[in-house]
């Protein structure tokens, strides 16, 4: 199969109007490039963050590990199948394999699951701190790494069979030489009343329902610490005996631990809100009003559609800026970590700059 031949025939199936995108490519490329290269770099720094953690050495329990690696390694995915399978594919590589119909609806799926996954391990964990912090009864029980294990189990099986239906969502744009090329929407996509209740389903579970449970969950827990608050710090501490002043207080480790946990839970839930904002407030919007872009990309509201995106995909980055803002553990090993990669480098400096391209030759 020729090449000129898969543009000649994307281009004929694809029926848009190719004059309008090439006005607007060079100011709108702009941006996604400069969001591509900071998610490639983040890529790196959630490879990062599920190294430290899965260490274990940050002062966190082990059920709080277990749900921030899989956070990492779902906005990893994230990363790696929307971003540098899908949109940076698509800008700079038009044709080939990921381009093949089946290929393509798998990547859909793949992107799907990858993007509720995350969502949902923010709930898991958000209600894991709610639960931590104003269920005592059951904290014992709930609060362990068994149970996040399974909780992260649970939810990434149920989202992989909730992106199914998405595979048989599509039909090949262009055939071939009998093989089949991109992806579009099948006919009975907008005929068969029961893709209308799926789309319904997904876009009100994924991220509609997160959100409100994100919400609903930290105002219990704001709740629980302003009405803990007002109660003597004996009662509060339940399980310590005696009475100790505030300075002991603050030293004790189950205190440090509770207030880490707080601002983990709110630092890492509200960066998650507000990232999504923009992109949930656009659905809600766009689904009531049924409007359409008149302008194509120049239309603004197209232009804030694509901000929507972008900022939900930065959201699969950022938790790990959090981790090192607000996590004191954290910082000491990623110093760790980097004290051990100079002393590396430090031990074997001809090779270290052999692969850095500044080797130079001893005689010269």
């Amino acid at each position: 199969i020729k090449l000129s031949e898969v543009l000649l025939a994307n281009n004929l199936a694809s029926n848009r109007a190719m004059d309008e995108w090439a006005i607007c490519r060079c100011n709108l490329k702009k941006l996604p490039r400069i969001s591509h290269s900071l998610q490639l770099l983040f890529v790196l720094v959630n490879l990062l963050a599920i190294l430290i953690f899965s260490r274990g050495n940050c002062g966190l329990s082990k059920g709080v590990t277990v749900y921030l690696v899989a956070m990492a390694a779902a906005d990893l995915m994230v990363i790696i199948t929307d971003v540098i399978l899908n949109r940076i594919n698509n800008l700079y590589f038009p044709v080939g394999f990921l381009f093949y119909t089946p290929v393509c609806c798998f990547r859909v799926v793949l992107i799907a699951t990858a993007t509720k996954s995350s969502a949902w391990f923010t709930v898991v964990f958000t209600f894991d701190r709610f639960v931590a912090i104003c269920c005592q009864n059951i904290k014992i029980t709930y609060c362990t790494a068994k149970t996040a294990y399974f909780v992260i189990a649970v939810v990434t099986v149920l989202n992989c069979i909730q992106c199914i239906p998405y595979y048989f969502l599509f039909s090949p744009m262009t055939i071939i030489k009998n093989v089949q090329f991109y992806c579009t929407l099948k006919p009975t996509y907008y005929t068969l009343p029961i893709w209308g209740v799926f789309m319904w389903f997904n876009r009100v579970f994924t991220p509609i329902f997160v959100f409100l449970s994100i919400f609903l969950f930290n105002a219990l827990t704001i709740r629980h610490i302003l009405t803990a608050s007002r109660v003597p710090r004996r009662r509060l501490r339940g399980h310590i005996t005696g009475d100790r002043n505030r300075g002991e207080s603050d030293s004790d480790p189950e205190m440090r631990n509770r207030r880490k946990s707080i601002v983990l839970l709110f630092a890492v839930s509200n960066s998650f809100i507000l990232l999504w904002m923009t992109y949930v407030l656009f659905y809600i919007y766009w689904r009531f009003s049924k409007s359409y872009f008149q302008n194509g990309p120049l239309d603004p509201f197209y232009i804030i559609w694509q901000t929507g995106y972008m900022l939900q995909l930065l959201s699969s980055c950022t938790n790990t800026c959090i981790y090192a803002v607000s996590q004191t553990k954290f910082r000491e090993e990623l110093n760790k970590l980097k004290s051990r990669n100079a002393t590396l480098y430090n031990r074997f400096p001809t090779l270290g700059l052999q692969i850095t391209g500044y080797a130079r030759n001893p005689i010269s």
